[in-house]
């Protein structure tokens, strides 16, 4: 850790910076330099590869299809009826490239491009939202995704689940639905609210008389919200990690890896002892990447995690590197990346704002 520095990026305004409440919420001063910063360990900066860059060869790798919250970045309110100021960070993620602005954000989900033993990649998504349909566009072309081959759900809200019925568009085209079904791996209780929202891919059996449709073609395998019960998604082991998504609702995230460690949680308000213990446990004292829930800057929020509240779990987990995500329009990216980048060098845990298409190599 002795290495750890920070790297001066690109020039940016002023315009949408983490106020002082916040700063003060967390540890921080007001910073008066006008540029970004990257944080580096041992001399190796988190990679963030840019949509025409090249995948590593023979490692696996974790893309962050959505990094915003559930409205996602720009706030259509925003748009057609602006304020007076204007919303700054709506108004850059309208700006040029989608593929090149970090303020464009789609709902949270997590592609993982797995290299298993046998030299073979699977494709494992988490999580298939409202904006699954647009961030196969932006991403599965430039990094070259030709399928998937299972699919994860952390819970049954519209943004992890609304996708399941664009699945269909990276499934293999075949009037007689003669495909193999896609693993898709729910808790029944998510599993439950499928049957009601989407009863035509919940159920295999067509009715009399009833035509045949060209549905996406799903394999369910209902999995227990446990730390417990590991399950296996493209041959890669996961472990679940029940999380608060309010206190009266149970959401999952994941805990994945053995040569690098990755927990990813999306939707959390607070963390149970015993998860927080399951990810010591499981990720041998130190977890490699966490991925973690910060909704808001500021102000409290009864399901979600907000930004003090996420710094305030990183510093008690210790991970080794973390990337916040489901970002409402309260963030713009690269100033307030500034401002985490210097509490991550106090704290000496290095720490970033994912954005949409953010491409990490890892060996898992």
């Amino acid at each position: 850790m002795d290495n750890l520095r920070l790297i001066p990026s690109k020039e940016m305004t002023n315009a949408g910076s983490l106020d002082t409440g916040v700063l003060s919420a967390v540890g921080l001063t007001t910073v008066s330099t006008a540029s970004s910063c990257r944080v580096e360990l041992n001399n190796s900066a988190m990679e963030v590869t840019q949509p025409d860059g090249m995948a590593s060869v023979g490692r696996s790798e974790l893309i962050v299809l959505g990094s915003g919250s559930s409205t996602g970045v720009p706030s259509p309110l925003c748009v057609i009826n602006p304020t007076d100021p204007p919303c700054n960070v709506c108004r850059m993620a309208m700006e040029g490239p989608h593929e090149l602005n970090p303020n464009y954000r789609c709902n949270p989900s997590l592609l993982i491009s797995y290299l298993h033993n046998d030299g073979q990649r699977r494709y494992i998504q988490i999580d298939a939202g409202k904006d699954f349909k647009e961030q196969v566009l932006r991403w599965f072309i430039p990094y070259k995704i030709p399928r998937l081959d299972a699919l994860i759900l952390t819970h049954e809200h519209a943004d992890a689940m609304l996708g399941l019925d664009n699945v269909r568009g990276v499934q293999p085209v075949n009037f007689k639905n003669d495909i193999p079904p896609m693993p898709v791996f729910v808790t029944q209780h998510t599993m439950d609210s499928v049957a009601l929202k989407f009863p035509y891919l919940a159920s295999k059996k067509r009715k009399e008389g009833e035509e045949l449709r060209r549905v996406a073609q799903f394999d369910w395998r209902v999995i227990e919200p446990s730390i417990d019960t590991r399950f296996q998604a493209g041959g890669l082991t996961f472990t679940p990690l029940p999380v608060y998504h309010g206190e009266d609702y149970i959401c999952l995230g994941f805990l994945f890896g053995e040569k690098t460690r990755v927990a990813y949680i999306s939707d959390v308000s607070r963390i149970p002892t015993r998860t927080e213990h399951a990810i010591a446990k499981y990720g041998a004292g130190q977890v490699d990447f966490l991925f973690l829930d910060s909704l808001y800057k500021e102000t409290p929020h009864n399901t979600h995690m907000t930004f003090p509240e996420s710094l305030k779990v990183i510093k008690k987990l210790q991970p080794k590197r973390a990337f916040l995500i489901g970002m409402t329009h309260e963030f713009e990216h690269d100033l307030d990346s500034k401002i985490l980048a210097e509490w991550s060098a106090r704290e000496r845990i290095p720490v970033e704002f994912s954005y949409d298409g953010l491409r990490i190599p890892v060996d898992l």
